[in-house]
C-alpha cells in the first residue's frame, strides 16, 4: 500500500515539475561575444553568472586529490572565465556602467603574499594559478623568490658610516672608560715610581762603593752588573753574526788567471792571425791548420 502511495507521489512531483518548466521562459544562453550585448543590465547579469562559475571552480580546485590533469584543466577553465569576465567588464564600462576592474583580486603565492607572474609557462600574459594548482610540479618554482645576492660594499659605503665614534672621540662620553682607566693608571704609576726608586737606590750604593773602594753588595747592585753582562753578550752575538755575513759574501775564483807572459803571447798570436788572414788565401790557411793538426802543434813557437 505504501509502495503505491510513493509511486503516485513521485508521479505527481514529476507532473508538477513539468508544468512549472513549461511556464518558464526558455533558458537564455550567454552571448559568445560581449560586444553583442546592448543592455547594461544584461551585461551585468552575465558578469555575475561568470563570477558564480568562477567561484564554484575555485572551490573545486582546492581539492588536491583530483589529480594533476584535472587540476590543470580546472585552472585553464578558471583562467578562461577570468578573461571572459574582463571582456564583460570592459563592455559594461562602454555602456556607461561602473568600473569593476579597479577591484580585481591580485595573484598571491602559497603564503598569501601578492606576487607578479606576468607570463609563467608561456601561457599568455596574466595567467594565474589557484588552489592546489600552485603546488603542481614546475609551478611551485614560479612562486619561490630567488636568493638575494649580497651586494659588496664599496669604499664609499664604508666611509659613509664612519663618524667621530669610529676614531674614539666619544669613548669617554658614557663614563665607563674613565672608571676603568682610573685604577689602571694608578697601578702603572705606582709600578713606575717603584722602579725609579730602585734605580736611585742602586745608583747611591754604586757611588758609595766607588768612594770607599769596596765591592758592590750583592742584591740591588747585582742588577746593574747583570744588565751590563747581558749587554756585552748581546754585542758579542751581533758581532759574530756580522762576521758570518761578511764571510758568506766572500768568494774564491777557481778559474786560473793568465800571467803577463801568457797575455803577451796571446796578443802576438792574435796579430799573426790578423796578418795571415789579410795577406794569405783561404786555401793556404786551411793547409796550415791541417799541418798543425797533423803535427799536434797547439801553440805558435815563441
Amino acid at each position: 500500500m505504501a509502495r503505491n502511495e510513493e509511486k503516485a507521489q513521485s508521479m505527481l512531483n514529476r507532473f508538477i515539475t513539468m508544468k512549472e518548466e513549461e511556464k518558464k521562459k526558455p533558458k537564455e544562453r550567454r552571448p559568445y561575444l560581449a560586444s553583442e550585448c546592448r543592455d547594461l543590465a544584461e551585461a551585468d547579469k552575465w558578469r555575475q553568472q561568470i563570477m558564480r562559475e568562477i567561484g564554484r571552480k575555485v572551490t573545486e580546485i582546492q581539492n588536491e586529490g583530483l589529480g594533476e590533469h584535472r587540476l590543470r584543466d580546472l585552472n585553464d577553465e578558471i583562467n578562461k572565465l577570468i578573461r571572459e569576465k574582463v571582456h564583460w567588464e570592459r563592455r559594461i564600462i562602454e555602456l556607461g556602467g561602473p568600473n569593476y576592474t579597479k577591484y580585481s583580486a591580485k595573484m598571491t603565492d602559497l603564503d598569501g603574499n601578492i606576487v607578479d607572474v606576468p607570463n609563467p609557462g608561456g601561457r599568455g600574459p596574466g595567467y594565474r594559478y589557484f588552489g592546489a594548482a600552485k603546488k603542481l610540479p614546475g609551478v611551485r618554482e614560479l612562486f619561490e623568490k630567488p636568493p638575494e645576492l649580497r651586494k659588496r660594499r664599496t669604499r664609499y659605503d664604508i666611509y659613509k658610516r664612519i663618524d667621530a665614534s669610529y676614531y674614539g672621540y666619544r669613548d669617554e662620553e658614557d663614563g665607563i672608560l674613565v672608571k676603568l682607566e682610573g685604577p689602571a693608571e694608578k697601578k702603572m704609576r705606582a709600578a713606575a715610581v717603584k722602579e725609579w726608586m730602585e734605580m736611585e737606590e742602586i745608583k747611591r750604593e754604586a757611588k758609595k762603593a766607588v768612594k770607599s773602594g769596596e765591592v758592590v753588595e750583592v742584591g740591588l747592585g747585582s742588577k746593574i752588573l747583570f744588565e751590563e753582562e747581558e749587554d756585552v753578550i748581546e754585542e758579542e752575538r751581533m758581532e759574530r753574526e756580522r762576521e758570518e755575513k761578511d764571510r758568506e759574501k766572500e768568494y774564491v775564483v777557481h778559474v786560473p788567471l793568465p800571467d803577463e807572459k801568457e797575455i803577451e803571447r796571446m796578443v802576438v798570436e792574435h796579430k799573426k792571425m790578423e796578418l795571415l788572414s789579410k795577406y794569405a788565401s783561404e786555401d793556404l790557411m786551411e793547409e796550415q791548420m791541417e799541418a798543425k793538426a797533423m803535427l799536434n802543434i797547439q801553440r805558435a813557437p815563441e
